[in-house]
């Protein structure tokens, strides 16, 4: 799990700082994968099937997140 400014951090460590908006799971069930995304503020729980070929593409697009050439998302 990436914490602020991209460091890693274990599984089921939380951040000491700021406030967390959403959290994401992704669940395994048989030979499907589950994505299932809360957003704390409003206490609601959204879930896709995605394919597994999304679940080895989100390192990728974690790290694509954190790239100096997409520096306007983080504004």
């Amino acid at each position: 799990m990436a914490g602020e400014g991209g460091t890693l951090m274990k599984t089921g460590q939380l951040s000491a700082t700021g406030t967390p908006l959403y959290s994401a799971e992704l669940i395994q069930e048989g030979s499907a994968y589950k994505l299932v995304v809360t957003d704390r503020l409003r206490h609601t729980v959204q879930t896709a099937y995605v394919s597994r070929r999304v679940v080895e593409q989100l390192p990728t697009f974690l790290s694509k997140l954190n790239s100096p050439q997409l520096g306007g998302l983080r504004q």
